[in-house]
């Protein structure tokens, strides 16, 4: 079995221009990869599954604290008031 410094010297032994090749065919390939991987998890996720990770994801903001600030106003009204100032007179 080589060990990791025989590795290193087989990419050393490369040319620059080589080892670019081999990289990227190797990124290349590992995105191939996760986009098959991507596509059978999706397939194999049930209605139930997707709810729930929802309801995670939707669980964090609700874990997060509240500024004083967002106690007051979300930001909504002081963003629709800044985009109206921006409006040219009609």
């Amino acid at each position: 079995m080589p060990t990791p410094s025989e590795g290193l010297t087989l990419y050393c032994a490369m040319s620059r221009e080589a080892f670019d090749q081999a990289w990227m065919a190797q990124w290349r390939g590992a995105a191939v990869a996760l986009a098959d991987q991507r596509v059978r998890e999706l397939r194999a996720l049930t209605d139930e599954d997707a709810r729930a990770a929802i309801a995670t994801l939707l669980d964090l903001g609700a874990s997060l604290p509240i500024s004083p600030e967002r106690e007051k106003t979300s930001g909504l009204v002081i963003q629709q008031a800044l985009f109206h100032r921006k409006r040219s007179p009609a």
